[in-house]
């Protein structure tokens, strides 16, 4: 039996779908496996001693240029990190980063304050109702942690320290921004929009829920920053195949979008958590140091 079969063979046997997956179960399972594909089309140099020429050195380049990551030191990474992310005050202080700033603050600003408008319409329509179903809270928790998890499966089988990196980096950007998340959550102590009946009014919204970090709901979505992290780390170190990045972030998207349909969360929630979940993944984790 080839490693690319054992490698598949396996990897459908971790992940195996639950029944809380319901009828879309063979569909999650088949994005799970697209999304883990670059791992497996990856020829892996321990095995193949002249893997092709067209890909070797893109991911060499791309390698090169990333954060050199194991299971070793990632605790002392995700200190790097905390440190990065609290001082970034001080670089605004210096006139660093002003304009990306700026603009993410003025989005969320207006965001939230049409959140009272928005809010009221996903309350009120059954419209996606099975998109709810299929995206679940759950369902997404699973699939967000099976991708990263497939791919160091793959990567272990194939003696394949790329795709261990690769997952151990998203896992690495996951915990920034959880932690992030968690003081975000504790201070705003934001109510959901399902905790409101119907048409609301939403405008209490903030400091008017539980300060408890770990509940549901709350500014900002940690499910949107999740996807957007995982996807962000996936669609860089695999950019060589074109389609990853549009099957990464369209998952991630999709994911994001069914919070605010599920009225789990309010529009500005679930922007802010994927714009932090993008930023701390693309400029936090992994650029070397």
């Amino acid at each position: 039996m080839t490693y690319k079969r054992l490698a598949l063979r396996y990897t459908v046997r971790m992940i195996q779908p639950r029944p809380c997956f319901g009828k879309l179960r063979k569909a999650l399972l088949f994005s799970i496996l697209v999304a883990a594909g670059p791992a497996f089309c990856q020829e892996s140099s321990d095995y193949d001693p002249s893997p092709p020429p067209a890909q070797q050195p893109q991911l060499s380049a791309i390698a090169a240029t990333d954060r050199s990551v194991s299971l070793r030191t990632l605790p002392a990474n995700f200190v790097t990190d905390q440190k990065e992310i609290w001082i970034f005050p001080g670089q605004l202080a210096k006139g660093k980063h002003w304009i990306p700033t700026v603009a993410i603050v003025g989005v969320t600003s207006v965001l939230v304050a049409t959140d009272s408008r928005t809010a009221p319409y996903f309350r009120t329509t059954n419209t996606f109702s099975g998109f709810n179903r299929a995206f679940s809270g759950v369902n997404a928790g699973a699939f967000i942690a099976a991708i990263p998890a497939s791919i160091y499966a793959v990567g272990l089988i194939r003696k394949d320290s790329y795709a261990q990196n690769t997952a151990l980096l998203a896992a690495e950007a996951f915990a920034d921004g959880f932690a992030l998340d968690l003081v975000f959550k504790g201070i705003t102590g934001r109510r959901q929009p399902l905790q409101y009946a119907g048409n609301g009014p939403y405008t209490d919204s903030f400091f008017n829920g539980t300060h408890n970090p770990i509940h549901s709901g709350g500014f900002y979505s940690v499910h949107a920053m999740s996807a957007m992290s995982v996807a962000t780390v996936i669609a860089h170190r695999y950019r060589n195949h074109r389609w990853v990045p549009f099957v990464a972030y369209g998952m991630a998207g999709a994911i994001s979008f069914a919070r605010i349909t599920s009225s789990a969360h309010f529009p500005s929630d679930v922007v802010f958590g994927g714009v932090m979940g993008f930023a701390i993944a693309r400029y936090v984790v992994l650029p070397a140091k």
